[in-house]
């Protein structure tokens, strides 16, 4: 299989299910930043962080692959002609939503409480998943959008909103372990 097939050479994409669609259609970015925030979390993974979060990260990036698949699948091409599912895929969303939460519950009771808001920062690893959880907001804000006009899984919608959250832990969690300081931005009352 060649790598290219020039099909793309004029702006445009196919969608599962054959439909060709611009390829600064709303859809395409969906999936296209989910596949950014895919890539970044790769990065992520490949820092000096434990065996625990880089196994918990890979997880969460074979997700990230089933999400893509559901937001290039426009409603109307779910359905295979012989009634069958096109992805082969079940629901998304319920167990691995719960999966995130019991993550951040876990990380979350190890640390301190947080009485301010955080500066993001103060080591590569930890800005990198700063990184990570904005280009993760981007994706939802994206998909929130893409729902506004066609359907999307209300499933991929919980699971961004809380893998972002997960991301915020994790930086804090980070930055426990690695002994970073978290700086407070503490805002300056007007005079």
């Amino acid at each position: 299989m060649k790598i290219y097939t020039k099909t793309g050479d004029e702006g445009e994409t196919s969608l599962f299910g054959g439909k060709r669609v611009s390829k600064s259609h709303i859809r395409i970015d969906a999936y296209g930043t989910v596949d950014e925030l895919n890539s970044y979390i790769g990065l992520l993974r490949d820092q000096e962080i434990d065996q625990h979060h880089k196994t918990f990260l890979t997880n969460i990036q074979q997700e990230l692959f089933v999400v893509g698949a559901f937001l290039a699948t426009p409603e109307e091409s779910e359905t295979l002609k012989n009634g069958k599912n096109r992805l082969k895929l079940d629901v998304f969303g319920e167990n691995e939503v719960a999966v995130l939460e019991k993550e951040i519950d876990v990380l979350d009771s190890q640390l301190e409480p947080m009485t301010h808001f955080i500066l993001p920062g103060g080591n590569t690893t930890v800005s990198h998943c700063h990184i990570a959880r904005t280009i993760c907001r981007r994706a939802e804000r994206i998909c929130v959008l893409l729902q506004s006009v066609e359907t999307v899984n209300s499933g991929i919608l919980q699971y961004l909103n809380r893998l972002s959250d997960y991301l915020f832990v994790l930086a804090r969690m980070l930055s426990k372990q690695l002994q970073v300081v978290e700086t407070k931005w503490i805002p300056s009352k007007n005079k």
